[in-house]
Order: C-alpha cells, then sequence, then structure tokens
C-alpha cells in the first residue's frame, strides 16, 4: 500500500510554541499581502497541549509581538506573578536569599504563571482561526530528502504495526507531508532533528548540549496555604555541591500549586535517582507544610535543552530550519523557554514567507541566521551563555561567580566559558561513588513512581515495535550493569528499565515502554548513547491535563 503524499508551503511538525508561533506568524505575513499560503502543524500528542509539559513561568514579550490583543482573545493567563522568594536549603534548614541580591534575569515582575499545556491549546485556537492545519495523533517519524539531498518534507508513522514489525488488521499506511520548507520544532532533544544534525553535520563547531531532566507534579492545596501568585524557586539539598539542580512551587489558581525539581544530566554518581531526588525533596521543612493535606492531580517529567548560545547547532538546512527548543533557545538563567521559542518561531516564519514570495523553496534559508543573531533572543542568550558552565566548579562557586556575572558584568564578560564534556560523558563507575540510601515514600508528600506515571495519563499500544530501540542489545547487560549498576533505571523517571534475573540469576534488561513519558533523559544519559528514542504511534504517550 503506497502512501499518499500532501503539498504544502510550509509543514511545521511540533505543537508546541515554537511551532505553533511560526503557524501563526505565517498565516498574519500571508494575510498582510493578500497572499495564500498552505501551512500544516503535525502533533504527536493526542490534542496541542497533551505533552506539553513546563513549571511554567510566562515572560510575554513574544506574545505581545505576536498577539498584543492576547487579553481579549482570552489567553489563559490567569495569575500574574504578586511576590517571589528564592531559598537556599540545607537538610533541616532554609535561608531566604534577598530579592535585592538575586541577578535581574531570576526576576519575575510582570510575568504570569500558566499551565503552558492550555496556552498551547489556546495558541492552536489562534492558528486554525488564522487557517492552519493542525493533525493531532500523527507522529512525523521520518524525513523526506529530495533528489539533491534537500528535506522536501516528512512522513507520519504507519499505524497497526504489531510488536513484530508485521502488519495488523488495522494498518493504515503513513502520509508524506511535502513543503517548500519544513520547521523541526519537536522541542528538546527531538529525534528528527537529532537525525538531520548528523545528516548535515549540524553540530560542527558548537559545544556539546547539556541538559536537565524536569519533574512536575500539580497538587490542590488547603486554601489557607496557598499564595496565588507566588513564585518560589530553591537551590541546594537535597542535591550535594557537584550536582546542578533546583526546584520551584508556582501557586496558581484554584488553591493549585505547581511543584517541580530539576536535575542536571551533567551529574556524575550512577546511583543518583532524580524521582527519588523530588520525592526526598517534598519532605524538607520548608516545603512539606504546603503541601501536606493537599492532593497530588498530576505529574510528568521532561528534559530541557541547558546549554545555550555556545551549544546551539545551526539551525538552518537545506529545505529548513531547527526552531525553539529543537536547538536549544532556552534562557537558563532565567528558567525560561517558552518566549525564546515563540520568537524564533516568529523569525523562522518571516525568513521562510520572504523566500516563498520570492518563488523559492527547499534551499538553506541562510537569512535566517543573520535574523537570530539581530534578535532579542541571540542578546538574551548572549548575556546567559556563561550561567550554567560555571556550575560545573560546583553549586557554591557556580552561584557565586553567577552574581558576579550576571550583576556587576550584566552578562557581557568578555569571555565565553564552556562545556567541558556531553552529560553521557560524566558517570564515574558505580565502585567509585556513594551508594545513595533514598528513603521509603509516605504517601502524604512522597510517593512511588508507578503511582506518579499513573496520573500521567499515558497510554501506549502494546502489540506494536518497542520506541525505545537499542544499537546494541548486549551493551545493557556487558557494559552498563557491571561498570554503572545499570544506571537506567535510576535515571529514568517512568520506571520503563529494569533487570530482571531469570531463575539461575542471568541478568537481562527489561523495557516497559508503556510507562514511557517522552522525557528523552534515557537517549541522554545513556553512557555509551546505545538507547535511541524514536516516536511512536501517533496519539500516545502521555495526556497532561493542566501542566
Amino acid at each position: 500500500m503506497q502512501r499518499e503524499s500532501m503539498e504544502y508551503d510550509v509543514v511545521i511538525v511540533g505543537g508546541g510554541p515554537a511551532g505553533l508561533a511560526a503557524s501563526i506568524r505565517l498565516k498574519q505575513l500571508a494575510r498582510d499581502q493578500d497572499r495564500e499560503l498552505d501551512v500544516c502543524l503535525l502533533e504527536k500528542g493526542s490534542e496541542v497541549g497533551a505533552h506539553i509539559l513546563s513549571g511554567a513561568v510566562l515572560e510575554l514579550r513574544a506574545l505581545d509581538e505576536l498577539i498584543p490583543d492576547w487579553s481579549d482573545k482570552g489567553a489563559p493567563l490567569h495569575s500574574p506573578v504578586t511576590e517571589e522568594e528564592f531559598l537556599f536549603l540545607k537538610e533541616n534548614k532554609s535561608f531566604k536569599i534577598p530579592n535585592a541580591f538575586l541577578p535581574p534575569p531570576m526576576h519575575n515582575s510582570g510575568n504570569y504563571i500558566v499551565s503552558l499545556g492550555n496556552v498551547c491549546r489556546w495558541l492552536a485556537e489562534q492558528a486554525e482561526e488564522a487557517g492552519v492545519e493542525i493533525y493531532p495523533g500523527f507522529a512525523a517519524a521520518e524525513v523526506l530528502y529530495d533528489d539533491n539531498g534537500a528535506v522536501k518534507g516528512v512522513a507520519t508513522g504507519d499505524k497497526g504495526i504489531d510488536r513484530e514489525g508485521g502488519k495488523t488488521d488495522l494498518y493504515e499506511p503513513g502520509i508524506e507531508l511535502h513543503a517548500k520548507y519544513t520547521f523541526l520544532c519537536e522541542g528538546c532533544r527531538g529525534h528528527l532533528g537529532r537525525k538531520l544534525m548528523e545528516r548535515f553535520a549540524l553540530r560542527d563547531g558548537a559545544q556539546p548540549q547539556t541538559y536537565g531532566v524536569g519533574l512536575k507534579e500539580l497538587w490542590r492545596i488547603d486554601p489557607e496555604r496557598h499564595r496565588r501568585g507566588l513564585v518560589v524557586h530553591t537551590a541546594g539539598w537535597p542535591l550535594k555541591n557537584d550536582t546542578y539542580g533546583g526546584s520551584f512551587l508556582y501557586h496558581i489558581e484554584d488553591n493549585q500549586v505547581a511543584v517541580g525539581f530539576v536535575v542536571g544530566l551533567d551529574y556524575t554518581n550512577p546511583w543518583l535517582d532524580p524521582f527519588q531526588e523530588f520525592q526526598r525533596f517534598k519532605t524538607h521543612p520548608a516545603i512539606r507544610p504546603c503541601l501536606e493535606g493537599g492532593k497530588r492531580l498530576a505529574y510528568g517529567a521532561r528534559t530541557l535543552n541547558e546549554g545555550g548560545l555556545q551549544s546551539l547547532p545551526t539551525m538552518t538546512f537545506p529545505g529548513g530550519l531547527l526552531v525553539g527548543c529543537e536547538a536549544g533557545t532556552l534562557n537558563m538563567p532565567k528558567i525560561k523557554g517558552t518566549h525564546t521559542a515563540m520568537k524564533s518561531g516568529m523569525i523562522a516564519a518571516e525568513t521562510a514567507f520572504e523566500a516563498i514570495q520570492a518563488e523559492r523553496g527547499r534551499d538553506e534559508l541562510t537569512a535566517f541566521t543573520e535574523a537570530f543573531r539581530q534578535s532579542w533572543v541571540h542578546d538574551e542568550l548572549k548575556r546567559a551563555r556563561n550561567v550554567r558552565p560555571s556550575f560545573k566548579w560546583g553549586l557554591l562557586a557556580g552561584t557565586l561567580y553567577t552574581g558576579i556575572d550576571q550583576v556587576l558584568f550584566r552578562g557581557r564578560a568578555p569571555w565565553t566559558l564552556k562545556h567541558p564534556h556531553a552529560d553521557h560523558d560524566t558517570l564515574k563507575p558505580a565502585s567509585q561513588s556513594e551508594k545513595i540510601d533514598y528513603p521509603k515514600p509516605d504517601g502524604k508528600v512522597s510517593f512511588d513512581r508507578l503511582s506518579c506515571v499513573f496520573l500521567s495519563n499515558t497510554v501506549h499500544e502494546e502489540n506494536q515495535p518497542v520506541h525505545l530501540t537499542l544499537k546494541d542489545d548486549a551493551i545493557p547487560i556487558e557494559v552498563n550493569l557491571p561498570e554503572y549498576e545499570a544506571p537506567e533505571q535510576r535515571y529514568c523517571p517512568a520506571g520503563v528499565y529494569e533487570i530482571e534475573r531469570d531463575d539461575r540469576g542471568n541478568p537481562r534488561l527489561r523495557i516497559n515502554a508503556a510507562n514511557c513519558v517522552h522525557c528523552k533523559t534515557c537517549d541522554i544519559k545513556d553512557p555509551k548513547q546505545n538507547i535511541v528514542w524514536v516516536a511512536p504511534q501517533g496519539g500516545e504517550g502521555p495526556n497532561y491535563p493542566n501542566m
């Protein structure tokens, strides 16, 4: 059965802030020029927003540019930031850092606490009203190339394939979507973007990208403990000085609190378990009272780019662009990437529209590079570039340096620090590392992994090819287990990986792919880069409400 094909001016892969902003901007430009422009957006989640997870505190700059009357159009921004706290945690104590001592990028006056998933659902409504064709539940599984080697579009994955690769009675072939230009907006560690970076050597000259894994729960708490508009960030315990990370508590409407924890994936101890660190964090005396007696409503996890400007790849390739977190445009000191992702999508739209107006297609949009360089996104990232790499010296030294860099130099220091290594290169042997004994969950503020995964509403059809693929089936047992005590059992926040033993004690790796929340941690942290995440059937994975 041959695949059908559809033709568009622009195909966008990913219904996050970058892709949606790009689609809306393309339609705005076409409207202003009284031109027909066919724009298609693919979203692998069951709906736009289903796979979106972020803190999130939203800076309005890009939204104000894209849709100035967002309030009149019902944007779901209901909780302006009213107060802020930054706490440094010791095991049983906390110290509040005066706001006057915080670097300017860390202040949130004028920002809003939001559900980014709901913001994306609203942006999708604006895009569809403008004429964008949005197809949720369709995962882009393959990049397509023309005879000259340029990207000509993508193909969605076949459906109805069984676990052995055979066709079931429900088999449906994927659809090819061809375009003059294709935007990859899959978010952090997109699987198609990764292939394009390799094919076109887009990472040549860039420093290694470094990542964090963010875990988040949504709670409804006692109204007497709720302070709508309060933003709390912490650093310190339970992480040690040599491990980058921190937390947030954001008080939003309806007596709800978004609580989250981020661990930098350049950590060295293979015994470290980001999920357990998150659960332990919630038991701290400064945090527990806020949550105790409340109810967990949702759980999820997602990786985020932390490398900044020096880790950006070349964002252009013949036939398209890498946009937003696909490339890594998050501003680390601000702990924000939505506004920068949206603006990069808008620049992509403007560049592609100009080329289409000139009757071009499938060439390299080199004008994007200069337009991006002249934008406020590039300026932000340039000023932020030295913050994350400074934490290679540890929490205390990195914090001190950040104060000097962001307050004294205002991000304009005449040097650029380097990221010394990729995250998968950092693990030490388990035998040389301190084993971490985590407390059992108390069922009040800390919980087990699988009960949390249940709250992510994750669904995968069991009878399909496993989407967590191994380049070499032997490596988990012959390398990862003896050297690192199988760290995939701990760095995965969803219990996907388990070491099982048969009656003779022989180990094997079990992959519980149905648990996967699409965070991409395994694709990043596996020490031999043996695990490769590929898209499952469209519409599967988590279904995050209000995240």
